[in-house]
This record gives structure tokens, sequence and C-alpha cells, in this order.
């Protein structure tokens, strides 16, 4: 079958259940982080359209979304089914994210063969009809994970295969038209081993192994920035002993307050005159080596 027939007449078909299935990953986000109705639909139609809108500006067309109806309510139904279908609360597979990942997984082969055959009928080559397949694929979700504030699990290593799958279906649709066998029952074929894929990575958990930055449990360690030494500026000194000062002893008798100490005066001061003119002091020497004042009456006018 020519490309642009395969193109034309089942490409129609895919692209609708693609965005059904898409739209119905971007609902259940939706849902399980307590959004509205206008959220619902939103995240929706982010997940459902946000693929095919990139891959559609990128070939310099009007994007489908736009000028066909069917593009457009595909995921507001999508999201009427998620928000208003109450019983899917009660549903494990819903609650467990399985339903979620089974529909994505079914978007995710869906347009990594319908973008593919899209870029190959506007005559872009065998790597940027693949790169437009795989945009096309897992760009709604990005699109949609993002506007719930969600990291995409493109780019987690801890999640199960994502991109793989998505790569594989659209290599294989472009392999598939260069020796032309693409066909309608080879393309679907080719979305059915995309979605496989996806499904067995989400039973056994594949993953993409780590770098090696990560997998030594020594390399992260070795790998850190040093640590900047502290301004000594701005650490106050600690206190050492040679700069600790000693205080002597002081006896605590020193400071009784007794009665003699009160200093007599000579006659009461006239006014305006200093009370201290009047004072009487004397001095003596301690028996212990201790200066000592006295305080006594030492000469009379």
């Amino acid at each position: 079958m020519p490309i642009d027939e395969l193109s034309g007449a089942v490409q129609y078909v895919m692209d609708l259940l693609g965005i059904f299935a898409f739209a119905l990953s971007g609902a259940f986000l939706a849902v399980r982080k307590d959004f509205d109705i206008f959220g619902t639909v939103i995240l929706s139609e982010a997940a459902g359209l946000g693929g095919g809108l990139f891959r559609d500006v990128v070939l310099g067309v009007t994007p489908v979304a736009f000028t066909d109806l069917g593009y457009f309510f595909t995921p507001c139904a999508a999201a009427a089914i998620v928000y208003f279908g109450h019983r899917l609360i009660d549903d494990d597979k819903v609650r467990e994210g399985r339903l979620f990942d089974t529909s994505d997984a079914a978007a995710l082969g869906l347009f990594s063969v319908t973008g593919t055959v899209k870029a190959l009928a506007h005559g872009f080559n065998i790597p940027a009809a693949v790169t437009l397949g795989c945009v096309s694929a897992f760009g709604g979700g990005v699109l949609a994970s993002l506007l719930a504030l969600e990291q995409p699990a493109l780019l987690r290593w801890n999640h199960d295969l994502y991109a793989l799958p998505t790569l594989a279906g659209a290599t294989l649709t472009a392999l598939l038209h260069y020796t032309g066998l693409l066909n309608v029952g080879t393309a679907i074929g080719t979305s059915l081993f995309a979605f496989g894929l996806r499904l067995l990575a989400l039973r056994y958990n594949w993953r993409t192994p780590r770098s090696h930055f990560w997998r030594d449990p020594f390399s992260g360690m070795r790998h850190q920035p040093p640590t900047a030494k502290p301004d000594p500026a701005a650490t106050p000194a600690q206190a050492v002993e040679s700069d600790t000062v000693r205080m002597p002893r002081i006896e605590a008798d020193s400071f009784i307050h007794r009665r003699d100490d009160t200093l007599p005066m000579k006659r009461t001061p006239a006014p305006g005159q200093d009370p201290r003119l009047l004072l009487n002091r004397s001095e003596k020497r301690n028996t212990h080596g201790r200066d000592q004042t006295s305080l006594g009456q030492t000469s009379q006018d």
C-alpha cells in the first residue's frame, strides 16, 4: 500500500485511538491530583494532542486538532468518562495506576507509528521521521506531567522502559517503509509490538541501566566538589587557653559594708558648697599586706 494511502485512510483511525488512549492517561493523572473538571479536560487535551501539535508545527502544516472536531472532542470524551466515572474510584487498577499505564502504553504504540508515517509522507528522511514519531508518542505525556508538576517518566531512570518501546516502533516503521513492506497489517503489527514491549517492561520492571557515576557506591563521594573552606573573617576566632584572662581571687569580706566606713562630715555644708569638701580621709597600712582605706576625722576648721 502506498504511503499516501496509508497515511490518509488508516492514520485517521489510529490517530483517534491514540489520542483517546493518551487522553485517558491525562485524565487519570488529573483525577489523582484532585483537579476539577476544567483541569481534567486541559490535561486530557494536553496529553492527547500535545505530541501531534508539535509534529504538525515541525512539518509546517496546520494542526489537525484545529481543523477536525474529532481530534478536539475525543479528549473531552475521555475526560468526562474518567471524571464522572465514580465507580472507577473503587477499581484497584485505577488506584494502583495500572489502567493509567496500560492506556499510556497503547498510545505510545499507536503514535510511534502514525507520527513516523506522517513524517515519511511529507518527505522527511528516516532519522527525522523516527525523531518526529518519538516526539509524537511521548510529547503529550511530557506536557501533561509538566502541567501537573510531576517529573516526566521519560526522564526517570527508575521508571520502566518508556522511550525504548517508542523508539523501537518508530524505527521499525521507518525500516518497513524503506524496504517497501509498510502496509496496514505491518503498521498495526508494529504498533502492537511497541505496545507489547511497553507492557513487558511494566510487568518485569525492565529499566535502562544507571550511569556508572551512580552505580559505583563510592563514585559519588569521589566526584563531589571540594568543600569550600570557611572564610576566616566570617568565622569567630576560637578561644585558646593562652588568651584566657584569669582574675585574682577576691575575698567576700572585702565587699562587706561596715558602719564605720561612713565618712563623717566636719560641719554642715553651706548652701552651694560641695559636701565632699567636708569629708575627712586617712590612710593606714593593713598588717596582712593589703591596702585599706579608713576614713576618719583629721582636722577641723
